[in-house]
């Protein structure tokens, strides 16, 4: 039975550590590749269209940009019908998502194997989607029924393997979305825009903090109010989720981003640090929910991750793919901190590394559920063949591998 004062602690801690942990870096490198799109005037996209058979390749590039901004830009991109769900595949399997990080600065040699093995699993498995299909047809048909009986309109993807778009204009805003008060600049126009700007300044601090954070081997980090780093990480946290709900269910149609989850032209660089703003407002409410859903679970129902981690031989694996099931990153920060202090083998860390979707799968979810619920059946299948090959044949499979120190 929870507590009141566990509730309490377990919500303003999930919200606290979702924004700096997860969104910070979100934003960053959504920013990043929403500025490429704008400075190259759309190019990249219409090259991606024009050139099909580099489309896996390019998704598993934008899946190992450390954090999931990368595969986040890469989903919109599907559901607007100009890349495959192979490549939808392909970037989720290559993604790194935030546990990256982790690996990276403490196990940066596990690293490059696991997130190459990834890489490789992703090309591989993208093009056999997208050359044979390998089943997604009788998926599409088995949630087809079940969207009829259950779902009834929550599932927007006619075909996944066609990949053609389903949304009507998605690169406009619906009108019904957008405020009146848009046109005539009025007092919730500023506000808005104030608070955006606002979002942003915490944003960089949130960066700050978790970068800190990270540095410091993902330390649990005490709730405080003073001159310090606890503090840095609790300001931002708090705050920067507070006004990136207030951007998501309000702002966003204030100041003319009715619409999230989209891929779209931008007019100017503050367009693209907006639209930058609004795609990562969407997923912190999103990450929010996962943590709260998730570290809720694991008080009432006694879970433990340690526990998972604990799984000896082939369950490694198995128990490493089955976590990256979990959407989001925070069981899979945990999981690689788990791997940097030698307590999982290595097997079950590229397992894991493949399985997980990061927060790139948040707005699929948003937009198109089916096509999210079958690339995470689609992405833990290589989990759980790689994951069990590098058990047998890797030698190096055991606990420590290129951990430093």
């Amino acid at each position: 039975m929870i507590t009141a004062q566990e509730f309490i602690d377990i919500l303003i801690f999930s919200v606290r550590d979702g924004f700096v942990q997860v969104s910070a870096f979100v934003a960053l490198t959504v920013l990043l590749f929403s500025y490429i799109q704008y400075r190259s005037g759309g190019r990249l996209v219409r090259f991606l269209e024009e050139h099909k058979h580099l489309q896996p390749i390019a998704g598993v590039l934008l899946g190992l940009t450390p954090g999931c901004g990368g595969a986040i830009i890469a989903m919109p991109l599907y559901v607007r019908g100009s890349i495959s769900f192979g490549t939808v595949v392909a970037t989720l399997t290559a993604t790194a998502g935030d546990s990256a990080f982790v690996i990276l600065t403490q196990a940066p040699v596990a690293a490059f194997y696991a997130y190459g093995l990834a890489a490789l699993a992703g090309i591989l498995f993208g093009y056999a989607i997208d050359f044979w299909g390998l089943g997604t047809g009788r998926l599409d048909r088995a949630f087809q029924q079940i969207s009829a009986s259950v779902m009834n309109g929550s599932l927007a993807t006619a075909s996944v393997s066609n990949s053609k778009q389903n949304i009507p204009n998605i690169n406009k805003n619906c009108e019904h979305d957008i405020s009146p008060d848009v046109s005539n600049g009025g007092f919730l126009y500023k506000v808005s825009h104030g608070i955006h700007i606002a979002w942003w300044a915490l944003t960089i601090a949130g960066l700050i903090a978790g970068i800190e954070y990270l540095r410091r081997g993902a330390p649990e980090v005490p709730l405080a109010f003073g001159l310090d780093f606890p503090t840095l990480f609790t300001v931002a946290g708090l705050l920067g989720t507070s006004l990136s709900f207030y951007l998501y269910v309000v702002g966003r149609r204030i100041i003319g981003e009715g619409s999230s989850g989209q891929m779209r032209d931008f007019a100017n660089t503050y367009d693209t640090f907006k639209h930058a703003a609004m795609e990562t407002s969407m997923v912190t409410v999103w990450v929010i929910a996962a943590y709260l859903i998730y570290e809720y679970s694991i008080v009432i129902f006694s879970l433990d991750i340690g526990t998972l981690a604990a799984a000896v031989g082939i369950w490694a694996p198995v128990a490493g793919a089955a976590l990256g099931i979990v959407p989001g990153c925070g069981p899979q920060i945990i999981f690689a901190t788990l791997y940097a202090s030698n307590q999982i083998p290595f097997s079950a860390l590229v397992a894991n590394a493949i399985s997980q979707d990061g927060d790139a799968l948040f707005p699929l979810m948003a937009i198109d559920m089916k096509a999210a619920i079958i690339a995470t059946i689609y992405t833990t299948i290589p989990a759980l063949i790689v994951g069990i090959l590098i058990y047998y044949f890797w030698p190096y499979a055991s606990m420590g591998f290129g951990v430093l120190g």
